[in-house]
């Protein structure tokens, strides 16, 4: 696929495969299931994404799918004995964030046990600890069933608004980021903070609670402008620890 594609695509392709295996190295892929795109810069509407049949560890770079905003092909690759095609709730997540929000880089969707658990709690993510702070103004999106139906799109979209995350009620979570090392950040963290509060709720004690104040200036300092861009520090970090242990992705 190296040959048949622009510079800038090759990198967000070897990019997005490393997403893919990072995610699944940190715990937080479901098999085949789910999703996490790019962008492709210099193209606008059109989007990479895993073929749908093939596990998270196995994601390299040549093996992701172009598609554009329509849900039409613009280039796969070919397998003996297969034909991958997209994941339609992938299809229609995805391309209804990156038409709403074309400064995006990557959407990352997941099944994570945490913040699926948390999905399910009426209070939600709840601000008890400093990284969960960072998500004081996450959003929240009803359940309505397997995102199939092109119609969702809108309340999607409403619900993320200018959000870098979002808690799809009783299914999972949903993150961006202008970078897919931004977005990795997000869902790492995300993950994070959903598992040290159930582990916390768990020991059935009461919760110590923050001051409004402090919270809003604690949420203030993991703003863009405020700090760095997430992924700008760790994400080569990352990508070395990859090559170390299986540099496939970059094929």
């Amino acid at each position: 696929m190296r040959d048949h594609c622009s510079a800038a695509e090759w990198q967000a392709r070897v990019d997005l495969a490393a997403c893919y295996r990072l995610v699944d190295l940190y715990g937080m892929s479901d098999m085949m299931a789910n999703h996490i795109s790019s962008h492709v810069p210099g193209e606008p509407g059109a989007f990479l994404i895993n073929p749908y049949g093939m596990m998270y560890e196995e994601i390299t770079a040549s093996s992701l799918i172009k598609v554009n905003l329509a849900g039409e092909v613009l280039a796969k690759p070919t397998y003996e004995g297969t034909d991958y095609g997209v994941n339609r709730a992938g299809y229609v997540i995805h391309s209804a964030i990156h038409d709403a929000r074309p400064e995006l880089a990557c959407v990352i969707h997941t099944h994570a046990w945490a913040s699926m658990a948390v999905s399910t709690l009426a209070c939600g993510l709840l601000p008890v600890t400093q990284t969960a702070m960072r998500f004081l103004k996450i959003g929240l999106h009803e359940y309505q069933g397997v995102v199939l139906d092109d119609a969702e799109k809108a309340s999607l979209i409403a619900d993320l608004g200018d959000r870098e995350a979002l808690l799809l009620r009783n299914h999972g979570a949903l993150v961006v980021g202008r970078t897919v090392g931004e977005a990795f950040n997000w869902a790492h963290r995300l993950e994070l903070a959903c598992r040290t509060q159930l582990a916390a709720q768990a020991t059935g004690t009461a919760l110590h609670a923050v001051p409004p104040a402090v919270l809003d200036a604690t949420w203030n300092n993991y703003q863009r402008g405020t700090r760095r861009p997430y992924g700008l520090m760790e994400w080569p970090a990352l990508l070395r620890k990859l090559d170390r242990l299986d540099p496939s992705f970059r094929d």
